[in-house]
C-alpha cells in the first residue's frame, strides 16, 4: 500500500506539472489544458468536499491528457494504441458532453466522437454475440505509426417522413453503418455492425448510487400490470467478475463508472488498467504485429499504463460532473409540457425521481432526491432502432432509458444535436418520433398532440 501511495503522489505531482500536453500529431483531436474554462457540463458537484474536488482536478488533468505510444513520450502517460480510437478522454467526450455520427457538426467526416462494435450472433445464445476474430470487438479507426488502422467508419443515410396528426412532418434519416478500406482483410458477410455516439457524462456519480433494489423494483419483464411497458433489469458481469446490475452505457452493459470508464481506455485508446490489464488493447491474436508492439505496461506503475490512482482520479472526475440546474422551470409552458409528458405515458420509461443511498465514501453523493428522467432498465425500442447488436445479456432491439436530465443544454455544451445512440436523431422531435416497441403507444400519442402541445412537451425537455 505504502508503494501504492508513493506512486500515486509521484503522479499527481507530474499531472500537476504538466497537465494536458498534447502529443505530437494530436491536432486533428479536440482537447484542452485542465486550465480551460468548463463547459456547462464541465464543473463539479457543488456539493463536494475539499478532498474529492483535489481528485476532482486531477481526474481533470488525466481526461484530458493526450496519450502518446509506448517509449515515444513521459512514462506516466506512455501505451496508446497500437490501434485505437482516441487519444484522450476528451476527445470523444467533447465538453463532457454526446458525440455525433461522421459527416455532423464542424469535423465533417471523422467518426472521432462516435464508435462501432463489431460482433458475430453466437448460435448457441440467444442474446449473445462473439467478436469478430480478425477485427475483434470494435473497429479502431486509428493507429499509432508502423500500424494500420483497422479501418474507416462509412454512413449512408436513408431519408424519412412521418407524418403527425395535424398534417405536419418530421423529415428523419436512417443510417447504414459499414467499414470502408478494410486494412487487415476483407470484411465477412454477415458482420453486425452497431455504431455508438459518446454519450454525455453529468450525473453518473448520482446513478452510482441509487440502489440497485430501487432500479429492479421497476422491472417488469411480462408486462403483468397489462401496461404494454415491460422494462428489464440487465444483470451483468462487473470489472470483478461478480453478476450486478447494469447501469451506464446504451444497453446498461456496465454496472460501474469504473468498469464503463477501464472498458473505454482499453477498447478506445488502448490502454491497460487494473481491470482490464492487457497492454494491446483490442489487438487480436489475428493481428500479430499488434500484440508483438511494445507497451506502456512498466513495473514503475504496477505493471499498467494506467495504474489505480489514474483510474481512482478518472472515476472520481466522472462521478462528480453536477447536473446543471434546470431552465426556467416556473414558466407556465414548461409546466404544461410536463403534464402532457407524464399524461401521454412518457415518465413509464422515462422515471422522473428517485433517491440515492447513504455512502461513507463520497457522503455528498448520498441520500439525495434526484431527477434523471430514466428507469435504468431495458426496453424493447423496436424495429426501427434494432441494428441486429446483442450485447451483455440486452437483446438486439433493447435499450437502457437514456436519462434526460441536461438534455436542454446539449446544443450549448458542444453543438452536437444528435440524439439515439447512433445520432441518427438531429432534434428532439426526430428522436421521440423513432420510438417504437414498448414505446409505440407514447409516441403515437405525441404524433396524435396539437402542434403547440408538441412545442409545450419540448419546451419541458428543453428545461431540463
Amino acid at each position: 500500500m505504502a508503494r501504492r501511495a508513493a506512486c500515486a503522489a509521484a503522479l499527481a505531482a507530474v499531472v500537476l506539472a504538466h497537465p494536458g500536453a498534447p502529443a505530437a500529431g494530436a491536432a486533428d483531436e479536440p482537447g484542452g489544458s485542465p486550465s480551460a474554462p468548463p463547459s456547462v457540463f464541465g464543473f463539479p458537484d457543488p456539493a463536494a468536499d475539499f478532498e474529492t474536488l483535489s481528485d476532482f482536478r486531477l481526474g481533470r488533468a488525466v481526461f484530458r491528457q493526450f496519450w502518446t505510444p509506448a517509449g515515444e513520450g513521459p512514462a506516466h502517460f506512455d501505451g496508446l494504441g497500437p490501434l485505437y480510437n482516441a487519444r484522450s478522454c476528451e476527445s470523444c467526450h467533447v465538453g463532457d458532453g454526446r458525440g455525433r455520427p461522421p459527416g455532423d457538426g464542424a469535423g465533417g467526416g471523422d467518426a472521432l466522437t462516435m464508435i462501432v462494435k463489431l460482433a458475430w450472433p453466437d448460435r448457441d445464445a440467444a442474446r449473445a454475440m462473439v467478436p469478430d476474430p480478425v477485427y475483434g470487438a470494435q473497429l479502431q479507426d486509428r493507429a499509432i505509426a508502423g500500424h494500420a488502422a483497422e479501418g474507416r467508419v462509412a454512413v449512408t443515410w436513408t431519408g424519412e417522413t412521418f407524418a403527425f396528426a395535424d398534417g405536419e412532418e418530421a423529415h428523419m434519416r436512417r443510417p447504414d453503418f459499414t467499414i470502408a478500406a478494410p486494412a487487415y482483410g476483407p470484411i465477412a458477410p454477415g458482420l453486425v455492425v452497431s455504431a455508438r455516439i459518446a454519450p454525455p457524462l453529468v450525473g453518473l456519480g448520482l446513478v452510482q448510487r441509487i440502489a440497485e433494489a430501487d432500479i429492479i423494483a421497476g422491472a417488469d419483464p411480462d408486462d403483468r400490470d397489462g401496461d404494454g411497458i415491460s422494462g428489464r433489469a440487465a444483470i451483468v458481469t462487473s470489472e470483478h467478475g461478480a453478476l450486478a446490475l447494469g447501469r451506464f452505457g446504451w444497453k446498461a452493459s456496465q454496472p460501474t463508472v469504473a468498469g464503463q470508464i477501464a472498458a473505454a481506455l482499453s477498447a478506445d485508446m488502448g490502454v491497460s488498467s487494473e481491470p482490464r490489464p492487457a497492454g494491446h488493447g483490442d489487438c487480436t491474436p489475428s493481428q500479430r504485429r499488434c500484440r508483438a508492439a511494445p507497451d506502456g505496461n512498466s513495473a514503475e506503475f504496477e505493471n499498467l499504463e494506467a495504474p489505480p490512482a489514474i483510474l481512482k482520479w478518472l472515476v472520481r472526475y466522472t462521478e462528480n460532473l453536477a447536473v446543471p440546474p434546470r431552465q426556467d422551470p416556473a414558466d407556465a409552458g414548461v409546466g404544461q409540457g410536463e403534464a402532457i409528458f407524464a399524461a401521454i405515458g412518457c415518465g413509464a420509461c422515462h422515471r422522473p425521481e428517485f433517491s440515492t443511498r447513504p455512502d461513507p465514501d463520497q457522503p455528498h453523493l448520498g441520500g439525495r432526491r434526484v431527477a434523471p428522467y430514466s428507469d435504468f432498465l431495458l426496453h424493447d425500442m423496436g424495429e426501427g432502432l434494432d441494428d441486429g447488436f446483442a450485447e451483455a445479456g440486452a437483446a438486439a432491439g433493447e435499450w437502457r432509458t437514456a436519462p434526460l436530465w441536461a438534455i436542454g443544454l446539449t446544443g450549448e455544451v458542444n453543438g452536437n444535436l444528435a440524439f439515439l445512440h447512433d445520432g441518427r436523431a438531429r432534434s428532439l422531435t426526430e428522436a421521440i418520433v423513432w420510438h417504437g416497441g414498448e414505446a409505440r403507444a407514447a409516441r403515437d400519442a405525441f404524433a396524435g398532440l396539437a402542434g403547440a402541445d408538441r412545442g409545450r412537451l419540448l419546451s419541458f425537455l428543453g428545461s431540463l
